[in-house]
């Protein structure tokens, strides 16, 4: 076998150097796409597809003798690239595309692929002669130490090792602020591509709206779209100078989108969208969008962290890809077809080595930073999105509001009235054991600090009602609390009063109609009393469902909330969070659920009639596959059958279900 190698390599050398010296003598540059501008629309050509013609013969006899040399020696990783399924790809075009990786970059087996994985997932559907191209739906830089600390620019530039080809900003991409993401923009060698985010003075959309890929199949034109309620969703002061298209709006200017790439010659139209598809995000979702605007070819959906693997609209697929990469979208595209499929981390645990060493590198070296026991926890708090800190009160909630309230009279040595956290300001849940200051800055990853709002009780109850409109279904404003209690009724509907400005939310119509019962510091609530209210800076900012917060009387005391939960985890608890406080919720918010209609219990048999020629033992390996089994028909139909061996015809008998 070894001489057989050997022969067909020494026989086709020449071949190969020919071929790898043309590819040496072309473009070395780093960027994978050239980006021209023409008239407004970004028309990229790639670079790579060029040297991947002059690759493809020299590429498939090294395919050949990899394939050779794995009889000698079985690779680790051969049986993922065997079970990927992926055959000669050829004068196709495949759109490998991410959305919501919330930091997730780092390969774990089962569970993220990785940005590791997603690189290499590329390179396998090149090396099946496919075109590909690399896009992003959106919340690639914040939700994870491994970005959060370089405030998104690890994020970026482990995209830029992928090959990322576009990035539609999602919500998180303004986290760390406007001019954040513009600097990460600098870094990055892809456009940030969205249509319905303008600049409030000029009115002119900040991003490339939209750009246009001269493949192999044609022409491809991607435009982006972001969801409007990044207005609230962010730091109200992130995005104060601009305006995000939302409704009838944003609808119109996709379909400006649609003529303007149409017009130039595109002959496939891809949305890029970080819309989601949650009921409470209507009328922006991507299925309102799908509903609302024709001649879009394909939807790749983000926000709401959907697994949906090409749902078939009228005309248009809508495809999302999870979250944290536990999967990777592929859309495969030729004259003939297009076919939406998704490939999970249990099925797909191949990376790219160089971009998996860079990447755990990094997370390496935050692990060994932030990896001191400043406490512990007996038992684990509860950080869940749903149900959990978004639908319910935790004591993790707990836990969280009661810091806030403790560091916020610390700060201004004043009698605090309660606290109120956002429960969408949770991120992840503590396992009982040790806590380092990794999971403390993991949970709470946004870098909030504490701030005194003083509010009218009628004001309050107003900011309860709105931040609990979406219960019992899961909502990001949801309300963790100290120091206030309230019932919840979701029996009844939240009705929408006037919209809040520049919101996505509605204020409450009937304030009290679902909260009630709602006492401060144990007494009922008094609706013109003015009360202290700590909260985080963003829900100060009028963050979430929070308008209100806005233009009240209000101070940051600059106490980080990490530092907060620490300090009060070290000087009231002890360095020890303990079951006897915190095991169970408090009972602070008392939800009333709709009534559950009873369903009616599962068949646990079905009915047959007896025939000439029956037994028990046929009919059991008839309808229970083992004659057997004929005794559990006896069994359940002893009430009639005397004898076992005694059936008659026409006799109705029934039969366990299988």
């Amino acid at each position: 076998m070894y001489m057989l190698i050997m022969q067909i390599f020494w026989y086709n050398k020449g071949m190969i150097c020919h071929s790898f010296s043309q590819i040496n003598s072309q473009d070395q540059s780093t960027s994978k796409s050239h980006v021209i501008k023409k008239g407004g629309t970004v028309f990229i050509r790639k670079s790579g597809f060029e040297t991947k013609a002059v690759l493809r013969k020299a590429t498939s006899l090294l395919l050949v003798l990899a394939l050779l040399f794995s009889f000698l020696s079985a690779p680790v990783l051969a049986a993922d690239a065997a079970s990927s399924g992926i055959t000669d790809l050829t004068g196709k075009l495949v759109i490998i595309h991410t959305n919501d990786t919330h930091g997730g970059d780092v390969a774990a087996e089962g569970v993220s692929i990785g940005t590791a994985g997603i690189a290499q997932l590329v390179k396998d559907y090149e090396a099946a002669g496919a075109e590909v191209l690399l896009v992003s739906a959106g919340d690639a830089i914040q939700g994870d130490l491994l970005v959060n600390l370089s405030k998104g620019l690890t994020a970026v530039q482990f995209m830029n090792l992928a090959g990322y080809d576009l990035l539609v900003p999602g919500n998180h991409e303004f986290d760390f602020g406007y001019d954040n993401l513009l600097t990460l923009k600098a870094e990055a060698k892809f456009p940030f591509v969205s249509a319905n985010i303008l600049d409030k003075e000029t009115g002119k959309a900040v991003f490339d709206e939209y750009v246009i890929f001269d493949t192999v199949i044609g022409k491809v034109g991607f435009f982006g779209l972001t969801s409007p309620e990044t207005m609230t969703k962010a730091n109200p002061r992130n995005v104060a100078s601009l305006n995000f298209l939302a409704g009838e709006e944003m609808y119109e200017k996709a379909r400006e989108m649609v003529d303007r790439l149409e017009a130039a010659g595109a002959e496939f139209i891809v949305c890029v969208a970080h819309l989601g598809i949650d009921e409470s995000s209507v009328p922006n979702r991507s299925t309102d969008l799908v509903e609302n605007v024709d001649g879009i070819d394909i939807v790749i959906d983000g926000h709401s962290h959907s697994v949906l693997d090409g749902v078939e609209g009228d005309s248009t697929i809508l495809a999302s890809a999870g979250s944290k990469l536990s999967h990777a979208g592929v859309i495969i595209i030729d004259d003939e077809s297009i076919e939406a499929k998704l490939i999970s981390a249990e099925e797909y645990r191949s990376v790219d080595p160089e971009v998996n060493d860079a990447i755990n590198k990094v997370a390496s070296e935050i692990d060994l930073q932030l990896s001191e026991v400043f406490a512990k926890t007996e038992i684990l708090l509860d950080g869940n999105r749903a149900p959990g800190v978004r639908t319910q009160e935790t004591n993790l909630g707990d836990f969280a509001a009661d810091a806030i309230l403790w560091a916020a009279e610390q700060a201004t040595d004043t009698k605090i009235d309660g606290a109120i956290t956002n429960g969408g300001g949770i991120r992840a849940s503590i396992n009982a054991g040790d806590v380092t200051m990794k999971d403390m800055k993991t949970v709470f990853p946004f870098g909030n600090t504490i701030a005194i709002v003083k509010i009218k009780g009628s004001q309050l109850l107003e900011i309860l009602e709105a931040s609990c409109s979406a219960a019992p279904e899961a909502l990001g404003a949801f309300p963790q609390v100290a120091g206030i209690e309230f019932t919840l009724d979701t029996t009844v509907p939240y009705v929408n009063g006037d919209q809040y400005p520049d919101s996505t939310y509605y204020a409450p119509a009937q304030p009290g109609s679902r909260v009630r019962d709602v006492k401060v510091g144990g007494e009922a609530l008094d609706f013109d009393r003015t009360y202290t209210i700590a909260t985080n800076d963003f829900l100060a900012a009028g963050g979430d469902t929070y308008y209100l917060f806005k233009n009240l009387e209000s101070f940051n005391t600059y106490v980080a909330l990490e530092d907060a939960l620490i300090n009060y985890t070290a000087e009231v608890l002890d360095g020890v969070i303990t079951k006897e406080r915190y095991g169970e919720p408090a009972g602070r918010i008392n939800i009333i659920l709709p009534v559950a209609e009873e369903e009616e219990p599962e068949a646990t048999y079905i009915l047959y009639t007896v025939v000439k020629g029956d037994c028990l033992w046929r009919i059991a390996r008839k309808y229970l596959g083992d004659g057997r089994r004929y005794v559990e028909i006896y069994e359940l139909n002893k009430d009639i059958i005397r004898d076992p061996d005694l059936i008659y015809i026409s006799q109705i008998l029934r039969i366990p279900v299988n």
